[in-house]
């Protein structure tokens, strides 16, 4: 008796499972193949190249297909299980088609207490789709996002991963409007927008110069320390006077030597512990009870 499995993701994994087609046109693939050697020569070792590659896939298809997987595959010599492990382990990495501007609304703390989560109701409404859904003219793919490092220009709205800052909700729909209406806006800060496909070309390693020569400076909030160091005339230290406990005085050897095979120390019922009053393990008293 012949039993036929059909091998993929098991249900109850998150996310959908990559689909699409199997394999490359040869044009197409020639194409890839070119570009593919000029990625993996920047590599000490093939593999390396994986994840370059995979964004090289995802600009040809607008996400992850098993072509793409396939054909990673084939350029490094990994099987198509090693390449699909790491492709669904990162969330840039997408695993249905994604629109010409991919909007995302950082939902984490800081942005949603300063209206983050009103600006995606906002656009889930204005749009009317929800996150993770394309519009139907294929223009923007709206995404909650987790934090990316913009907490001092909170709530942020990222654009094929280039940074709308200080956003509100009005802001954030004349946002998804001028890029429906193909007038997609300059982002605070970093290169001009481009679409999602040939934001995944950069990433793949292969940048537009002109593209590259055009990217803002760093905004205000993100100099303000530097800015108040230099006003107070204060500066790093040279490096020679840094130490730590493997390079620095001996007394701090000593003391990294005396405390490394040391357990930590256990849970305190007040925190910080009070001082000069020693922690004890209630596992070690007697229980009078």
């Amino acid at each position: 008796m012949t039993v036929f499995l059909e091998l993929g993701q098991r249900p109850d994994e998150p996310g959908p499972p990559i689909q699409g087609p199997k394999t490359y046109p040869a044009d197409v693939a020639a194409r890839l193949a070119a570009d593919a050697e000029t990625i993996i020569a920047k590599y000490p070792h093939n593999r390396s190249a994986l994840l370059p590659l995979l964004h090289l896939v995802q600009s040809e298809d607008g996400c992850l297909t098993p072509a793409g997987i396939a054909f990673c595959a084939k350029q490094l010599g990994l099987t198509d299980a090693e390449v699909t492990a790491v492709a669904t382990f990162y969330s840039m990495y997408r695993r249905t088609p994604t629109g010409e501007y991919l909007v995302g609304v950082c939902t984490n703390t800081l942005c949603a207490i300063m209206g983050g989560d009103a600006i995606l109701d906002t656009l889930q409404e204005h749009l009317g789709v929800h996150a993770g859904e394309t519009t139907p003219d294929g223009r923007v793919t709206l995404e909650h996002i987790e934090c990316n490092a913009a907490c001092d220009y909170a709530p942020v709205v990222m654009v094929n991963w280039e940074f709308f800052d200080n956003q509100t909700p009005s802001s954030a729909r004349d946002l998804v409007d001028a890029l429906r209406e193909g007038r997609p806006p300059v982002p605070t800060r970093g290169a001009p927008l481009c679409t999602f496909k040939e934001t995944a070309r950069v990433l793949a390693g292969l940048p537009d110069p002109e593209a590259a020569a055009a990217q803002t400076p760093a905004g205000n909030a993100t100099l303000a320390g530097l800015r108040i160091a230099k006003e107070r005339g204060m500066e790093a230290p040279a490096v020679d006077a840094v130490t730590d406990s493997a390079s620095g005085p001996d007394d701090a050897k000593v003391a990294a030597e005396a405390t490394r095979d040391q357990p930590a120390a256990g849970p305190s019922a007040t925190v910080p512990p009070e001082p000069n009053k020693p922690e004890t393990d209630p596992k070690a008293t007697d229980s009078k009870e």
